[in-house]
């Protein structure tokens, strides 16, 4: 039987790089005999995280276009040259079956390049405000795979497939790590647990919020899980260990993230679509601080959606230092709105999407 050979690229973020994985594993489950290749942004995260998963990885010399005036703008035009040459190397050497993007600046060099050696091609896009990529390459692939209705208004309505946000295998299998969580955390099992996450890069606000009001997760018999990302890792790190209570911890990054949602009893999280589509499956008490830095600010798009819902509790990024701990220890003693808002959160949660998507991904290569 012929090997079947994917490449699929994106990155930049934990948003893009966790549903890629989460498609090859499916792709994996249902077809057996595959081989894989990553093509991300060099210098980017998913340089390493692609490797410790188990697959290959190229890197591509590519960044995106600054927002602000930066000198760093003006190398962009000869980085993608370079890429879209690199890329078309790369699926010339490669020769895949299949090409999937999931946004980031790579996917776009290696998805033009896969489409335009007639590569059956397709994208998948988290977010309900679409990024610039993904536009762009929305007029050439086969299929897009969405996560939210509507977006017709950015994408020609005959390719669409809502299949939801692709999650995680140790995500979806959280619930029964209790016990493993509190030993990996090292946790006060007397204690109930806080899990702070600030999105794979880190947030400043929900960090400087945490740092600020510390000693109340002492005072009120917390235990902190905080993922803090490499910016405040010194910082976060100086401050639990001089406050030395068991259960209280920073980390740069949350590897075991099944681990830390199992632990979990109320959750603090940036409002990233793949950050919103893990804690709808996690289905605990969570109070939302989307990020301002975001295009559309979709980030405040979609914390609304589930604070109309009753689905989530939200605090502006404007507002964090003021209000996010206050609101988290409220929460905290109510347990009638944690479980009402468990219980709402959870009527949003679509598991199988990765397995959609791998089905609609090997449906096109059999036609």
């Amino acid at each position: 039987m012929k090997k079947l050979k994917v490449v699929i690229s994106g990155g930049g973020t934990g948003g893009h790089i966790f549903p890629a994985l989460a498609i090859a594993k499916a792709i994996e489950h249902k077809a057996g005999n595959v081989e894989f290749l990553f093509v991300g942004a060099k210098d980017r995260m998913e340089m390493e995280k692609i490797p410790a998963a188990g697959y290959n990885i190229i890197g591509l010399w590519i960044s995106g276009l600054q927002r602000n005036l930066s000198m760093r703008n003006l190398l962009f035009p000869f980085k993608l040259i370079h890429s879209i040459w690199e890329a078309k190397k790369i699926v010339k050497r490669f020769k895949p079956d299949l090409a999937i993007g999931t946004g980031g600046y790579a996917s776009g060099p290696l998805l033009f390049a896969a489409v335009q050696k007639g590569v059956i091609s397709l994208i998948q896009e988290q977010n309900s405000y679409p990024g610039i990529t993904n536009k762009i390459l929305a007029k050439y692939v086969q299929k897009i795979c969405v996560a939210y209705d509507n977006m017709e208004r950015f994408f020609g309505k005959e390719k669409l497939i809502l299949t939801g946000n692709p999650i995680r295998e140790d995500i979806l299998g959280f619930a029964h790590k209790k016990k493993a969580a509190i030993i990996q955390f090292n946790l006060d099992k007397t204690k109930k647990t806080v899990l702070v996450i600030g999105g794979s890069l880190g947030a400043r606000t929900i960090n400087n919020a945490i740092n600020e009001q510390l000693e109340l997760f002492k005072e009120n018999q917390l235990n902190l899980i905080w993922q803090t990302g490499t910016a405040f890792q010194e910082k976060a790190k100086s401050v639990t260990e001089e406050l030395n209570i068991q259960g209280i911890n920073a980390y740069t990054f949350i590897k075991e993230m099944g681990l830390a949602y199992a632990a979990a009893d109320v959750i603090v999280s940036r409002a990233g679509a793949i950050a919103i589509s893990e804690l709808c499956c996690v289905a605990k008490p969570t109070i939302l601080v989307p990020s301002p830095n975001v295009a559309e600010n979709h980030q405040y798009k979609n914390a609304q959606s589930l604070v109309e819902k009753n689905a989530a509790l939200m605090v502006k990024d404007a507002q964090a230092n003021r209000k996010l701990v206050n609101q988290l220890l409220a929460l905290m003693k109510n347990n009638e709105l944690q479980h009402k808002l468990s219980k709402n959160i959870k009527h949003l949660a679509v598991t199988d999407a990765a397995e959609q998507i791998a089905v609609l991904a090997l449906g096109l290569i059999k036609k």
